[in-house]
Order: C-alpha cells, then structure tokens, then sequence
C-alpha cells in the first residue's frame, strides 16, 4: 500500500464513519473505482481506531461525566439514580450484539458479503428505512428520556451495520430516530454508542493484521489512522451543527444515487462485485496451502 493510498483510505474513512453513508461501502468502492485492491476489512477496522480517537477526544467531557456516574453509581448501589449513569449502562448493553454478531458472522463479514451487489443493495435499502423513519418520527425525546428498552433497540440496529453498505452510524440513527430521539441526540448517542464496538474490532483486527505474512506497512497504518483522526473530528463538528436545524433527506438522496450508479456500473460490468476480496482470500489460501502440508508431512 502507498503512502497516497494511506492518505485517501484514511480520508475516506474519517469523513464517513459518522455520515450516515457507510464508511465500509466507500473503502469498497473507491479503492475499485481507482483500480486499487480491496485494503481488507481488517486493514478498515484498525484505522477506525483514529476516528475512535476522535471520539474520544470531541466527546472527553461527556464521557468523563459518564464514567464518573457509572462507578459513582456502583459505589453508592444506586447504578441506574442518575441519566449519566443510565447512559453508560446503555451503551454497554448496546454493544453486545454487535459484538456476538458480529463473531459468529466473522467469516462472511470479511468475504462474500463485502460484494459491491450487496453494498449496493444495503445503501438503497437502509436509505428507504431511513426516509419512512424520518416521516413517521416525533423528533421530541432526549437523551434523558431514554430507558432500558431503548437502550437494546438502538443496539440491535447497531448490529445491523455487519452488513457492508448499512453504515454503523445510519443505523443507529435510525434507531434512536425511530424511538421519537431529537436527531441532534440520536447522532450523539449513536456517537458514543460507537466507542466500545469500534475500539474492540480494530483491536482484534490490529492483531490478526500484525501476525499476517503480508501486511501494510506500519507507515501506512499510522498514515491512515492519523488521517482517519483529523478528518472524523471534523466530520462529527460538522454533523452535530448539521441536524440541529436540518433532516436526514440529503444523506438519504445520496445513499439511493450512490446505489443506483453501483448497479449500474457492476451490471455494464465496470466494476466487478468481488474482485478485490477474491485477491485478498486468494493471497489468504496460498499461505494456509504450505502450512496445511507441514502438518501432514
């Protein structure tokens, strides 16, 4: 990988982790539309930890307070007294089905359903789902209004975003729009909802991508991250003051165009739905081949 394709890659993932459009669809499509091999689902995973750091760092005050209510709230056996540390709960309970999901499905996550048909098919759908909550939705609840329940539901849309082209962040905004959230607390909630679910999976990926035979180099992992870092802090910015006056609607055209003209370019045969994925399984297979006749020599 190049030190260009670092930068773009980190861009691409910075400015659409938090945008309701799929950051896994864009470092899908635009590595093929530029010719480049599919960087992997692992190689996405650990540059997310940038745009995890700007979470970290753009939300500082809110989760310190969280944290602070949540032992506070342990100490005195009163863990769910106050909304902070409610919320801290709720974002704990949130993760876990992404994160049981998203292990037993490991396999498929990485393979066949990174295909652009898919992709494609999940930004069209996810936008219509998007497009009927924002019609049938309150918009009046806040984040002080929200319960257990809620807490899980927006969770298991989260998990919805296993599926390449749903977009992590369109989900749960979804969900928490679905709920009656206000939109400028459900993208906060669905900020802060995804801390522990993108800290785990780069994690996790960062160690089965240092123990690969082939691998980014270490320039190229920082260089993305960093870029990841610098670009989702602005995007989060943006965003935030984005749906304190305005809808989901632009998102939603988007996603349904960039669908659209994905179909088109994968059925005039432009692009090809798995071409960078069958490399990288490909490259996998051909190093498993002289390990798997060690073993039975």
């Amino acid at each position: 990988m190049s030190l260009l394709q670092a930068i773009v890659l980190g861009l691409v993932q910075g400015l659409t982790e938090f945008l309701p459009i799929s950051s896994t669809a864009h470092l899908r499509i635009v590595p093929e539309l530029l010719g480049w091999p599919d960087p992997g689902a692992a190689y996405s995973a650990v540059i997310q930890l940038g745009t995890v750091a700007a979470v970290l760092i753009y939300f500082r005050r809110d989760l310190l307070t969280l944290g602070k209510a949540f032992f506070q709230g342990l100490a005195r056996r009163e863990p769910f007294a106050t909304t902070e540390s409610r919320l801290a709960w709720f974002v704990l309970i949130g993760t876990l089905p992404i994160g049981i999901l998203g292990l037993a499905f490991k396999k498929s996550i990485e393979g066949s359903l990174r295909s652009l048909h898919v992709i494609s098919a999940s930004l069209i759908v996810l936008a219509i789902v998007l497009f009927i909550v924002e019609r049938l939705a309150s918009h009046k609840r806040t984040l002080d209004d929200m319960r257990w329940r809620d807490g899980l539901i927006v969770g298991l849309w989260q998990a919805l975003a296993l599926i390449p082209g749903s977009s992590r962040s369109g989900t749960t905004i979804t969900g928490g729009l679905s709920l009656g959230l206000r939109r400028e607390d459900a993208a906060r909630y669905s900020f802060l909802l995804s801390i522990p679910a993108t800290t785990l999976a780069g994690i996790f990926e960062l160690k089965h991508l240092m123990e690969a035979t082939e691998r980014p180099s270490a320039l190229a992992l920082w260089t993305g991250t960093l870029v990841a870092f610098v670009s989702g802090m602005a995007a989060i910015a943006w965003l935030l003051s984005y749906l304190r006056s305005r809808s989901t609607l632009v998102f939603i055209v988007y996603r349904v165009v960039l669908g659209v003209v994905l179909l088109v370019l994968l059925n005039r045969g432009v692009l090809h739905p798995l071409s960078g994925v069958e490399n990288v399984d490909t490259q996998k297979k051909s190093l498993q081949v002289p390990v798997e006749k060690q073993l039975t020599e």
